[in-house]
């Protein structure tokens, strides 16, 4: 199994990458495929574009900026190329002109207001965030369909390709120099090679692209996340959005810089660090700012946090050692995805924040010198003590309980860590098994836990 460390880390916006960064990559795809179609039948020549959304896509797609992604989607961009200031001239002009103007195509009709439909029936078979894109001709027949899902991450399929999946996985496996499908397997290569995970991933990694390349792309990452913590540590104000909540990061960051200088800090306050680090970067992705899906957006907090918490907390930490990090981190959320889920509408929130601390906990191990069984063992940890946890954004928002949800997992990270860097790395529950008991959890959690906010948190709100 090979799932590049740069497929786990990818860097968009906000605020969610199955609700943004997914519809948004898709529509780019369905542009693509209306190109390709034109050069192949110049006959079938499209007028006019449809766009309906299902499922989770369509019960926090408001909430979640899904629409407004769509949009810049028609509009060619895609998540890593996104101008702002240009990109929102261009949404106001499609909105006075209701036409659409693709490279490669003629100018087609898009009115925002009636072709983009939240369609609140039951949702497509293949996964609760579903998108169907329709090209019509000038005669109103359809010249193109395409189904989208939007399995988390900013990952997108087809309906074919969701049914059928790539045969890839298995086929490519004598390409890749360690091409572990799970837990066990990593750890058996670990044992055969003496490689660490880091070394076994970056193998895997150049056979596709240069060391050299790897290792900027990595340093690329980094510089993405620590830029949003700096970001999300700067800024004040109200976040978008019905809820009105307040950033609060820059403000417990200059209470936590005082009570340095003044030498009064508490002995937990590691974890007030760690809590501030992840809700910068989550108040960044609540409005719209620039993040790196970790895995998702929705848990973009959790490995920034744990990173930044090794470099300015950590007895001996070294920078040079945050690419090992990564890599790591990638390994257990590859394994987690290929296995599992990460998507919040398929698994919860367990399989957002959940793999995020997973992720977190494996990569913070290794760089503090953990063997591959100790890596493994903090990563099922930091999984299994978030099993079971819900999605239920509170109006569809990831803000409450989004944002402090990414503090806390972020101190389960690091404690797991600890734990496992205590032991032997033997552990009565090996990390394959909590992966399927996570699956199995989503499959059985009711859709309204499930990024829907139709329960939990969501329709618990205070009455005032």
């Amino acid at each position: 199994m090979f799932l590049s460390v740069f497929d786990v880390f990818k860097i968009g916006i906000g605020p969610s990458s199955s609700h943004t960064m997914g519809p948004m990559t898709a529509a780019v795809r369905f542009l693509d495929m209306l190109r390709a179609q034109a050069d192949a039948a110049p006959a079938a020549v499209p007028a006019a574009i449809r766009v309906r959304l299902h499922g989770s896509l369509a019960f926090t797609g408001k909430g979640h900026a899904t629409d407004r992604a769509v949009l810049l989607g028609l509009l060619d961009y895609r998540p890593d190329n996104l101008d702002v200031d240009e990109a929102e001239e261009r949404i106001a002009e499609l909105w006075r002109t209701r036409r659409i103007h693709p490279g490669g195509l003629p100018e087609l009709d898009f009115d925002p207001e009636s072709d983009l439909v939240f369609d609140f029936g039951p949702p497509l078979p293949g996964h609760a965030n579903g998108l169907v894109f329709q090209a019509l001709g000038r005669a109103g027949r359809v010249v193109l369909s395409e189904i989208f899902y939007s399995i988390g991450g900013g990952f997108v399929v087809t309906a074919a390709e969701r049914e059928s999946p790539s045969a890839a996985f298995e086929t490519e496996s004598a390409g890749w120099p360690y091409p572990f499908h799970n837990a066990a397997a990593m750890l058996r290569m670990a044992r055969e090679s003496g490689a660490s995970i880091a070394e076994m991933k970056r193998a895997n990694e150049v056979v596709v692209r240069s060391a050299v390349e790897v290792e900027e792309k990595l340093g690329d990452i980094w510089a993405a996340m620590n830029g949003c913590i700096e970001r999300g540590l700067s800024l004040d104000g109200q976040l978008p959005g019905s809820l009105k909540v307040k950033r609060r990061a820059k403000a417990i960051h200059q209470q936590l810089l005082r009570e340095r200088g003044a030498n009064s800090s508490q002995p937990h306050v590691a974890s007030d660090w760690l809590a501030v680090y992840a809700m910068a970067v989550n108040e960044e992705n609540a409005a719209g700012g620039k993040v790196v899906t970790a895995p998702t957006n929705g848990a973009a907090g959790v490995v920034p946090a744990v990173i930044r918490y090794y470099l300015d907390h950590c007895s001996g930490a070294e920078p040079a050692k945050v690419a090992d990090f990564l890599l790591t981190a990638a390994a257990i959320g590859g394994l987690i995805k290929h296995n599992a889920s990460i998507s919040g509408a398929e698994a919860g929130c367990q399989g957002e924040v959940g793999s995020a601390a997973a992720m977190a906990a494996a990569g913070l191990c290794a760089v503090l010198g953990g063997t591959p069984e100790q890596v493994e063992n903090a990563a099922e940890i930091a999984l299994e003590h978030h099993l079971g946890m819900t999605c239920d954004p509170v109006a569809g928002l990831v803000q409450v309980p989004c944002i402090e949800r990414n503090a806390i997992g972020a101190t389960k990270a690091v404690a797991a860590a600890s734990l496992a860097l205590r032991g032997d790395g033997q552990h009565f529950m090996p990390l394959d098994n909590c992966i399927q008991a996570m699956r199995q959890t989503g499959e059985e959690m009711s859709t309204k836990f499930k990024e829907t906010s139709l329960g939990g948190l969501a329709v618990n709100l205070p009455e005032c």
